[in-house]
């Protein structure tokens, strides 16, 4: 800091975010002025690697294009300050983004603090402030350790993948082995064989039914597919007095049949027996709250609950945390620190969630003692806090109108979760009831048969109160006694295929990520957005679906870097970045661990590794203009089919996911033109129409988002305008800005004019000025061309209009840049420019 000649008394506070200053600042005195840096000020740039392998991993930061101006504005405000707090965010990137600060500004060690907070309330604020910390340069090293590793496998890897697959694609450390887990699913649901087993379901009833065999099947008929949900059946049974039941037992031995044949010698057999009741036991279980979330907590339920993708969950957790303004209160920071991987909660939280339960709720919801939860995340980090509400006073109805909808929902669910984890179990009586049949087999051996129905009653509802989990779809039993009689209502032998491996869902990937150790919990949200973005998996109905890109280069890189794709060896990685941070591990000697065998796995691939697209494997397909095999090959689109006998025969399909070919589909409309059926088909820019008769008739019809055809543009209208750059005449064209003046020799002329100009045209037509002789005066005619100003500054005057015009046009360009046109440009980069894990 410059040196100054009179003292202001003022500190600088530095935070990452305008709404945590905003927050912040009202809970310091005028002696603070609170800036944010936006995040990092400083990275690696983007041009080439920017990290000296040979000299100790000695990695080349600047100062990021988009934070100079907050650069500078920093700068301004440190003129008028003393000291600096730095008061970034309490994880990794946190105390890294405060290092920078520091090196940036060039701030001496003895002008600044680190103040770190893990809620944005006055009391915690003022603590941090009270007891200011140095930086913990460990942590700053693991991070900086973490990032030149992402730089490292991002910009030596992708560069191959360029080479041997296609050219935009990327791999990282921690997304590439995300996307193994994904591919590999995909691989074990495409190998499954499904086996065959059988059940036998009883429904019965404790008084005669009568008919109530009739009316279980109406009930079945009046819901879709004859499939009621397990609550309608419940309430069903409910009401006729009835229990559902499954065979469990013949002859003492447990029923698994596999075979149509086992299972109908076991119904023919006790169909027409008499059925009574065994045995009955009654026990009482206990519900026990969950613990308060933590970020992979948080993520898996509100995927699971509300919907919300991981990304979204902590964008919408980072407003709550840093603060929203709230009517009557300001600006209040609502949550604690949303990275954590503990469930440990403050003393003062805990006796706070008990002083409300006991006052809102009464004394048999309160526990004698605190509930306490362990995490089974060893790594956890117990000097942090779980996700809680700053203030467990401050309800969810209470920010309902200062709230956004996505807001209000995932703080409903931090404050119902946190308060629900200090209550009392949930009590259940929960009834077994064991239904007995006696009946011979056709070989006149007896058959002894067991059914078993099980259900469960809400006694006391504890914690379910507030986190509300009661489950209403449980069977309620029927008053019921032992050697009671009971009269079957539909005894049904149904036949079942055990099921693949579920795909992941956001929150199953989470949980996976999390229990292999595959990055931190900071970093799933990220992770999940990036191999989506790659297109390296999909998302199908909330599911996730490995792209036959993803499957490629998953295979390239386990083929040829096995130790990176290894999820032990991944967790080891991090195991090891947790160890700069905590135990004082040399950054740069894991660094040289993971990098030399890393460069002798590179230097092979370069050698080894076949190009993505020479490589072929069999189908079941014979080729229809050859009858010779057909193959899978890969390409730009992904995989199709091919004659395997290319480039002789050069016949190719494109294939469905799961590689059945896919010929024209013919679809209802017909060719406005010559009457035959449309083929749907697929163009660069999406599905259309186009003849069946192509490329006879080359009539193509554009669809709108419904797949519904679009109707042809109507023809273009003559004006009666001559065109000044040629002999034809202007028509009058319609676009999606509306209509203008075109050449009707259009494409051999492209004049374009305004339909402004139409009646001045016509009026200039009219007095034989139109068309003119030259272009200039067409353009002056037009009002295309100012007149020059004096000759001394045209010049000036020119390149401040080319400034503005360039500035004015690029503008423009960005904001209606696609996101796929941006996809397509990022592909589009040199080989000097890998991409990279950029934040994972």
């Amino acid at each position: 800091m410059a040196a100054k000649t009179k003292t202001s008394g003022k500190s600088l506070v530095i935070v990452e975010s305008p709404a945590k200053a905003k927050t912040i600042n009202k809970y310091l005195g005028p002696n603070f002025k609170v800036m944010a840096s936006m995040g990092h000020i400083r990275d690696l740039p983007g041009k080439n690697m920017n990290v000296d392998i040979e000299n100790d991993f000695e990695p080349t930061y600047e100062i990021m294009p988009t934070r100079q101006k907050t650069l500078t504005n920093l700068r301004k405000a440190l003129k008028e300050c003393d000291f600096v707090y730095l008061a970034a965010d309490l994880d990794r990137e946190g105390e890294a983004i405060a290092w920078h600060l520091t090196e940036a500004l060039k701030i001496k060690p003895e002008q600044f603090k680190r103040v770190v907070f893990n809620s944005i309330t006055k009391d915690s604020i003022q603590h941090a402030f009270a007891h200011p910390l140095n930086l913990d340069m460990d942590k700053v090293y693991a991070q900086q350790a973490r990032r030149i590793l992402d730089r490292i496998v991002g910009y030596q890897i992708s560069p191959l993948l360029w080479k041997k697959i296609a050219r935009g694609l990327s791999a990282g450390r921690v997304q590439s082995v995300a996307v193994k887990l994904v591919v590999d699913r995909e691989k074990e649901i495409k190998a499954f064989i499904p086996d065959e087993y059988w059940k036998i379901g009883g429904i019965f009833c404790v008084n005669q039914p009568g008919d109530l065999n009739d009316k279980y099947k109406t009930f079945l008929e009046s819901h879709d597919k004859g499939k009621p949900t397990q609550k309608q059946k419940a309430q069903w049974f409910l009401e006729h007095n009835c229990l559902e039941t499954q065979l469990v037992n013949i002859n003492n031995k447990p029923f698994k049949p596999d075979n149509e044949k086992d299972t109908m010698a076991v119904y023919n057999a006790i169909k027409d027996s008499d059925y009574k009741v065994s045995d009955i036991n009654t026990r009482q279980s206990l519900t026990r709250p969950s613990a308060p979330f933590i970020t992979s907590t948080l993520q898996q339920q509100a995927a699971n609950r509300l919907g919300y993708a991981a990304k979204n969950t902590m964008r919408l957790a980072q407003n709550l945390y840093e603060g929203i303004e709230v009517d009557g209160m300001g600006s209040v920071g609502l949550i604690t620190y949303m990275r954590t991987d503990s469930t440990q909660l403050a003393p003062e939280a805990l006796n706070a969630a008990r002083g409300f339960i006991s006052g809102n709720f009464g004394p048999e919801y309160l526990p004698a003692k605190p509930n306490f939860y362990g995490s089974s995340n060893k790594k956890a980090q117990e000097a942090h806090e779980a996700i809680r509400p700053t203030d467990v006073n401050i309800t969810p109805d209470m920010i309902k109108n200062s709230s956004t909808p996505q807001q209000h929902k995932l703080y409903q669910l931090i404050w119902n979760r946190f308060v629900s984890c200090q209550m009392t179990p949930a009590k259940w009586n929960v009834t077994t009831v064991n239904i007995e049949a006696k009946g011979t087999d056709t070989d006149n051996k007896s058959v002894n048969a067991i059914f078993k129905a099980s259900g469960r009653v809400l006694v006391f509802d504890g914690f379910t109160k507030i986190a509300g989990l009661t489950m209403t779809d449980d069977q309620i039993m029927p008053e019921i006694n032992i050697d009671q009689q009971v009269f079957p209502v539909n005894i049904d032998p149904t036949q079942h295929f055990t099921s693949p491996p579920a795909r992941y869902t956001e929150a199953s990937l989470v949980k996976m990520l999390e229990a292999k150790g595959i990055g931190r919990p900071s970093t799933y949200a990220s992770i999940i957005s990036t191999i989506q973005d790659r297109e390296y998996v999909e998302q199908l109905e909330k599911k996730f679906h490995a792209t036959d890109l993803g499957i490629v280069v998953t295979d390239k890189l386990t083929e040829h870097f096995p130790r990176i794709m290894d999820l032990a060896f991944t967790s080891h990685v991090e195991e090891q970045l947790d160890k700069i941070e905590e135990q004082h591990l040399n950054w740069v000697q894991v660094l040289k661990d993971f990098y030399a065998p890393f460069k002798e796995n590179l230097d092979r691939a370069h050698e080894e590794m076949t190009h993505a697209k020479a490589e072929t494997q069999p189908s079941e397909y014979k080729c229809p203009e050859c009858s010779e095999p057909m193959v899978y090959r890969f390409g730009k689109n992904g995989r199709f089919l091919s004659c395997g006998t290319y480039p002789t025969c050069k016949f190719a399909s494109p294939c469905d996911r799961d590689g059945k070919m896919c010929g024209p589909e013919e679809t209802e409309h017909k060719c406005p033109n010559c009457g035959k059926p449309m083929i749907l088909r697929k163009g660069r820019f999406g599905d259309f129409l186009g003849c069946q008769d192509y490329p006879e008739c080359k009539t193509t019809q554009k669809l709108d988002k419904d797949g519904t055809p679009l109707p042809p543009k109507a023809p273009a209208k003559p004006s009666g305008i001559r065109c000044y750059k040629c002999e034809g005449e202007l028509v009058i064209r319609d676009s999606k800005r509306g209509e203008f003046l075109g050449c009707g020799r259009f494409p051999r002329c492209r004049t374009i004019i305004s339909m402004k100009e139409f009646d001045h045209l016509k009026e200039l037509q009219e007095k034989g000025i139109w068309p003119p002789k030259t272009y200039e005066e067409a353009d002056e005619l037009l009002g295309r061309k100012k007149k020059k100003k004096a000759d001394d500054d045209d010049s000036e005057t020119t390149t401040k209009t080319k400034k503005k015009t360039v500035k004015k046009t690029t503008k423009k360009t960005v904001k209606k840049t696609t996101k796929k046109a941006t996809k397509k440009k990022t592909a589009k980069k040199t080989e000097t420019e890998p991409t990279e894990d950029l934040g994972i």
